[in-house]
């Protein structure tokens, strides 16, 4: 067997796969033989059908299917052997493939086109100079945040005799259902029922509920309050959704308790709770912390406007770079059969700038050998799991509550595999800023945000992102075989 490549141009090959009866004929004999001892056909015991039955009946099928799987084999063998990096997947010839004859020929030969990523070179110096911005959280979102972890680690407080209630507070108490102003005879009562006014949607009996205090009674209609709404009426009265819905009642609520949600005080305990005993013991000092974690938060963002900066840059250092355009446009329509010829030119140029980002990352990852380490994968998720719960003012999760969350995360594929990729793009990131001059640009939290929702609304995300996944995807389709 020979398998040879003839590069037609510096991003085009085809690979020519000669194939001779020797290569395959183990192969088919011993499919055959199989068929043989499994074939139940009428007049011949099973496991004794004539071989030349077998031949005459599933003798050309075998072959076809022996020989494709030989030629599939040694193609990607070669392709991986020679180091070839191809884009997509090989393509049968159309041009030069010769007509296959499996009832008279016994050698055959087999063409397939590829397309060859090209050869570039990336060169990066203290000329190129790119934005980076350091960004200062605005004194209005440390308020937000520190409110918002006093608001995390209040509790309810039952109010004092004589105080109203308003519309966030809970209220306790025994609903009666009635029957003409009197407390019907066998009707629903919920001894430890509780109400949240805020809840209500109808606004009349809403009010009925704001400024009550304990031992007041309340008259209401639960189908009136719930606008009709069975789940929440059978949850207001302890029944099932199906009951629920057959109720049109006036009940009376007798108030017994009403409790309010307080925030917690900015003081030690809540510093202890918030950020772990002892960590800080000042206002001054947790304020520092706040600022801390929201620059924590923040500078993710600052990464990606920096990488946004960063591929415009890659992009114009391969202005001129030569592709394959039209394997890649024939490939994407034949290996997506969503796509279509006249979509796949459309987004054609953002597929290529995408590919172009790409090829140029994994060249800067392979050319320094860059390495994403178990142990670094588990860190990124902890810190990813540690700003989500810090969005919401909880900073003070235990290092084993993070780690169990990130393990839970790097346990789906999907988000495994994007944890991967971004850590390998803040590698890449970081590996630009020593090479590159950086213009630090101090900004503001709010102007910062004014500014990114400026810049993504100028930008085509959904396309892009589409885009991007198809340009992995060809890249991709390199590596499956290793």
């Amino acid at each position: 067997m020979k398998v040879s490549l003839n590069k037609t141009d510096n991003v085009n090959g085809i690979i020519t796969i000669a194939i001779e009866q020797a290569d395959y004929q183990p192969s088919v004999d011993k499919a055959l033989n199989q068929f043989r001892n499994r074939a139940e056909i009428p007049g011949f015991r099973k496991g004794k059908v004539p071989k030349g039955v077998i031949q005459k009946m599933y003798g050309k099928s075998v072959l076809a299917e022996e020989i494709n799987k030989l030629v599939s084999e040694k193609l990607f063998t070669y392709i991986k052997e020679n180091d070839l990096n191809v884009l997509g997947e090989p393509l049968p010839n159309e041009t030069e493939q010769k007509q296959l004859d499996f009832d008279n020929d016994v050698d055959f030969e087999f063409l397939f086109d590829v397309a060859i990523a090209p050869e570039f070179e990336l060169t990066f110096d203290k000329r190129n100079i790119l934005p980076y911005y350091s960004v200062t959280p605005e004194e209005e979102l440390i308020e937000q945040q520190i409110d918002s972890i006093k608001q995390n680690a209040g509790s309810f407080k039952k109010l004092e005799e004589g105080d109203v209630s308003i519309e966030t507070d809970m209220i306790r108490g025994e609903i009666v259902e009635l029957e003409n102003g009197e407390p019907k005879e066998d009707g629903l009562t919920v001894e430890k029922g509780l109400i949240m006014p805020s809840y209500i949607k109808d606004e009349a009996t809403r009010e009925k509920f704001v400024g009550t205090k304990a031992g007041d009674k309340v008259t209401f209609n639960p189908k009136v309050a719930y606008d009709n709404n069975a789940t929440e009426i059978g949850s207001l009265l302890s029944i099932a959704k199906e009951e629920a819905e057959d109720i049109n009642s006036d009940f009376v609520f007798e108030i017994s308790e009403i409790t309010r949600y307080e925030a917690a005080e900015l003081n030690q305990e809540l510093f202890d709770k918030a950020l772990g005993e002892g960590v800080v013991t000042t206002e001054e000092e947790f304020k520092e912390k706040v600022v801390e974690s929201l620059v924590n938060q923040i500078k993710p963002a600052a990464d990606n406007l920096f990488i946004s900066e960063a591929r415009k840059l890659i992009l114009s250092k391969m202005e001129n770079v030569e592709f394959p355009e039209a394997f890649l446009k024939k490939w994407l329509v034949i290996a997506n059969e969503n796509n279509t010829a006249e979509k796949i030119e459309e987004e054609f140029p953002q597929i290529i700038e995408d590919l172009k980002f790409h090829l140029a990352k994994e060249k800067i990852v392979k050319e320094n050998d860059i390495k994403v380490e178990d142990d670094e994968m588990q860190q990124f998720a902890i810190e990813v799991a540690r700003a989500q719960f810090a969005q919401y003012g909880m900073n003070n999760l235990t290092n084993d509550m993070l780690a169990n969350y990130a393990q839970s995360m790097l346990q789906d594929e999907g988000t495994s595999r994007n944890m991967f990729d971004k850590i390998v793009e803040n590698k890449v990131g970081d590996w630009l800023k020593e090479k590159i001059k950086l213009n630090m640009i101090e900004i503001q939290s709010k102007e910062f945000e004014e500014m990114l929702q400026k810049q993504n609304a100028t930008e085509d995300v959904v396309a892009e992102e589409a885009a991007a996944e198809i340009a992995d995807a060809i890249s991709e389709e390199a590596n499956t075989e290793e």
